[in-house]
């Protein structure tokens, strides 16, 4: 039995040559992104799926094969694994055209087969007419289809994508991801992404698992995840930028309520009951947790933690704008992104103040590390 509609799942530990601790698992027809900064362990992990690399401990199993167990003494290699593999920038051999490419991973298939298969898969990637041209003359797009045709004409049981978007431009980029997320409804198989952005993490992995200096940190939904990081660094992995600390005070129950102080502010989170009374907190606003004014009548949603903002700086991005503001008896800036019409309606100036509100179900306190 292969991967398709089974389980992938890795624990890889090892010192060196790379430090590692890794466990991560998908199931067929999802992708899992794995995100992290450069160094992090992630290209590595791909390579040892792949049966590239061998590493010193764990294992690596995939539907009822087990791929590796280093205390069975069990490596299989690439071709046993049989696993379709898109690298960072495509490995497409320069001098093959795009039907050549694709029919040097064809070697399981009988001499009949291979044209036909290799042409019905670029046709597949919406390459159909492009077979005779070389990498050179493709697109970055096109040589990232001719590479994914190239994979997936193998009929893997599990498919590895390392950074697969970072060559292409935005608007290629955007076409990418529609085709991918339609390719992933109709394949049964796991597929394992390797991304340092968290946007594309967010909009095609079905799960997420974060690492950091080649330890996973936090696996699970994307968007849960990123709604309750496990601690601070992962926090930070994740583009959240407003970490600060606090005192725990109480818990109220009845309210489902954890109560600390921040600066000169008495806050309240949902409850919490992890952390002791009296205990140095850190605490982290999100984004989505920030409300300003609401555009349409000029209030605010109810909450318990209204603060006044001094804007010191406003930064426009196109639609959006980047708010960097203090609030009493905090060093640390809050930072907040708002849509630039709203800016605009509540007449926001460097200098001004401005009452936001802090939801209590945005706000997180968090583990140290």
């Amino acid at each position: 039995m292969s991967c398709h509609d089974a389980d992938f799942s890795l624990s890889i530990q090892q010192e060196a040559p790379i430090f590692l601790d890794a466990t991560f698992s998908c199931t067929g027809g999802q992708l899992l992104a794995l995100v992290g900064p450069s160094g992090s362990g992630k290209s590595t992990l791909l390579r040892m799926i792949a049966g590239l690399s061998r590493p010193a401990a764990g294992q690596i199993i995939c539907g009822d094969s087990c791929w590796y167990d280093q205390a069975q003494d069990i490596c299989l290699s690439p071709q046993e694994r049989h696993v379709g593999f898109v690298p960072q920038h495509y490995g497409l051999f320069p001098h093959m055209t795009a039907l050549a490419n694709v029919l040097a991973g064809l070697h399981h298939l009988p001499d009949h087969k291979r044209e036909p298969c290799a042409r019905e898969w670029l046709a597949r990637v919406h390459l159909a007419g492009l077979e005779q041209r070389r990498p050179a003359e493709l697109s970055g797009g096109q040589q990232q289809r001719v590479a994914l045709a190239r994979a997936l004409a193998r009929e893997p049981s599990l498919l590895l994508l390392d950074e697969p978007f970072a060559a292409v431009d935005r608007a290629t980029r955007e076409t990418l991801y529609i085709e991918l997320a339609e390719l992933k409804r109709e394949l049964s198989l796991p597929i394992v992404m390797v991304t340092h952005d968290l946007a594309e993490a967010l909009l095609l992995a079905d799960r997420m698992t974060l690492l950091s200096h080649g330890t996973t940190l936090q696996s699970g939904q994307p968007r849960e995840i990123l709604a309750h990081p496990v601690n601070e660094t992962a926090a930070r992995l994740l583009g959240i930028r407003n970490l600060f600390d606090g005192e725990l005070l109480r818990h109220d129950e009845s309210a489902e309520l954890t109560w600390f102080r921040s600066g000169e502010h008495l806050l309240a989170c949902r409850l919490d009951a992890r952390w002791a009374t009296g205990s140095r907190v850190r605490w982290m606003a999100p984004n989505s947790a920030i409300r300003l004014r609401a555009a349409g009548q000029g209030s605010l949603p109810e909450s318990h933690n209204r603060l006044r903002l001094t804007i010191k700086s406003l930064l426009v991005l196109g639609d959006e704008v980047r708010i960097t503001a203090s609030f009493a008896g905090q060093e640390l800036p809050l930072h907040l992104m708002i849509p630039f019409r709203l800016a605009q309606k509540l007449s926001l100036r460097e200098g001004n103040t401005t009452d936001v509100v802090l939801l209590e179900e945005g706000l997180r306190i968090l583990q140290e590390g």
